[in-house]
């Protein structure tokens, strides 16, 4: 049996640079080890076909235990079980209530509606340049890409519009990563959560910029039928989904950052726009934010590749070596906006729990890439993208993007 291959988190270049170090474990064992400060070794796959595989496994199950819960005020525990660590029909019956606003069809129809919140952006960015430049710089983290998600997902569940400039506080917090900044931020999230709850069900007007929104049709739900969605969920599910949609904050900044790194793919989405779908669906399997899938727990003793993975231990998938697998992609170390389709990448996960927000992350990254390349011909970094990124094993994400227009 070839032996297992351990690989440290706190290495200095695991934290330079994961896609190389999660990929020379892959081609040592389908099977590694990740070495955890205080947390114990957690079980990994690294390669596309057994990753996605075991996504859809169910002897591998989310759990509270998965995430890193902060210490929360007692009064929001209630709040803090969402949909992303519940299975089997429970998790099913939530997740088919808010599906139907997350569809493909319904990315595509609500479009028109990121573009005008992109355009608007752009445009607050250039009516204000002279206070966010910096030497002619503008991060674009800051000012772009961190506020998007946060303005899209607000406007598609139903947060009321008074209220998502504190929403816009929160997102940042979230998109910075976890720690003692989000959790300080809970409380409010969750205030902020039950407040639009409350406004929707006075029924007032302005309570979203889309007729009814997902929070509408929630609360509709829960008058016509109460026992389908108790109050608690309905508070959770919306922190959760506002917070969730979130994804395209480092996606968005990634996916630029790697443009205009390769003058050559960032050339050809500039000459044929009608290669962007392609194209962002490469980024997200080149750079795309999430390195680790979060952890499942085995339900029972699982045998993986020779090795007795025992009850209870944490198993999960090296996204970073699964996208990269050169049993699946050919060359799979460049960005080739051109890439023909074939074996999807695993950058949503798979299963169950694949990322409920797909669609809707791919259409804004869509659109935000296309607005910035064509209101903004010269485009460029202000500083070498190796110098941007966050030592982070588990995300893939930079601390600025600073450009010059």
């Amino acid at each position: 049996m070839t032996p297992v291959p351990e690989v440290d988190l706190t290495d200095p270049e695991v934290l330079r640079d994961p896609f190389t170090a999660y990929g020379r474990a892959r081609e040592r064992a389908p099977l590694a080890r990740l070495l955890i400060p205080g947390l114990g070794p957690i079980w990994a796959l690294a390669r596309h076909d057994d990753a996605r595989s075991m996504l859809a496994d169910a002897r591998f199950e989310l759990t509270a235990d998965s995430f890193m819960r902060p210490q929360v005020p007692d009064d929001c525990l209630p709040y803090m079980r969402t949909m992303s660590e519940m299975s089997g029909p429970e998790h099913a019956r939530l997740r088919q209530l808010v599906a139907p606003a997350f569809t493909p069809r319904r990315a595509a129809e609500f479009r028109p509606r990121i573009e005008a919140l992109v355009e608007a952006l752009l445009d607050d960015l250039l009516d204000d340049l002279p206070a966010q430049a910096d030497g002619g710089r503008v991060d674009l983290l800051r000012h772009f890409a961190r506020p998007l998600p946060m303005d899209v997902i607000c406007a598609l569940v139903g947060i009321p519009e008074q209220d998502r400039p504190r929403w816009r506080e929160w997102g940042a917090t979230v998109a910075a990563g976890a720690g003692q900044d989000f959790a300080r931020a809970i409380p409010g999230i969750m205030a902020g959560a039950a407040d639009a709850v409350a406004a929707a069900r006075a029924g007032h007007s302005g309570h979203s910029d889309e007729p009814g929104g997902v929070l509408g049709e929630l609360v509709r739900v829960q008058a016509e039928n109460g026992d389908r969605l108790s109050d608690t969920e309905i508070v959770t599910l919306v922190w959760h989904l506002v917070l969730a949609g979130q994804t395209p904050t480092n996606l968005i900044a990634n996916a630029v950052a790697a443009l205009l790194s390769h003058p050559a793919q960032l050339a050809a989405v500039r000459a044929d726009p009608a290669l962007m779908p392609g194209a962002v669906e490469e980024l997200i399997r080149w750079c795309g934010p999430t390195l680790l899938a979060i952890p499942r727990h085995a339900r029972q003793d699982v045998e993986l590749h020779g090795v007795t993975v025992p009850e209870g231990a944490k198993v999960t998938a090296l996204i970073a070596a699964a996208n990269r697998d050169p049993r699946v992609f050919d060359d799979p170390d460049r960005l080739e906006v051109t890439r023909a389709p074939g074996a999807g990448h695993l950058g949503f996960a798979h299963g169950p729990h694949f990322c409920l927000g797909a669609s809707l992350a791919r259409v804004q990254t869509q659109v935000a890439i296309a607005a910035l390349l064509r209101r903004f011909p010269g485009l460029a970094l202000a500083v070498p993208a190796d110098e941007l990124r966050a030592p982070d094993p588990g995300t893939w994400r930079l601390t600025a993007l600073p450009v010059t227009l």
